[in-house]
């Protein structure tokens, strides 16, 4: 409708057509926004559940010679999933935010039981 030459309506017209990825605003919903603000709430949802996945591995974990708290992901999987079935990509989330560390790229139950999470 911002191309159409017939169309009347205003309110199409004041709006940018596209956003070239060089811009700032590029792949972020409009400032004020329901949109925007969605975001922002996941954001710290999400946050907040990274927290609480720290503070489990430090209560459940043992510290080691080095004094980082570490926990196997067996252990970790079996007190978190009553919390949350989403222990593995809040995981990766506090790997990513420098949180945690621990090899491999991707955890599966069973198979990862053994590997080691250690709290940063």
């Amino acid at each position: 409708q911002r191309k159409n030459p017939f169309s009347s309506d205003d309110r199409l017209a004041s709006k940018p057509a596209h956003t070239h990825r060089g811009d700032p605003t590029y792949g972020r919903p409009p400032e004020g926004s329901q949109t925007e603000q969605r975001g922002k709430d996941a954001h710290s949802h999400v946050g907040k559940e990274v927290e609480e996945l720290c503070l489990i591995i430090r209560s459940t974990g043992q510290v080691g010679e080095d004094g980082h708290v570490s926990v196997t992901f067996g252990q970790l999987f079996e007190t978190y999933v009553t919390i949350s079935n989403k222990v593995v990509g809040i995981l990766l989330r506090a790997r990513k935010h420098g949180l945690v560390h621990f090899e491999g790229e991707m955890l599966w139950q069973g198979k990862d039981d053994d590997v080691v999470i250690t709290l940063l």
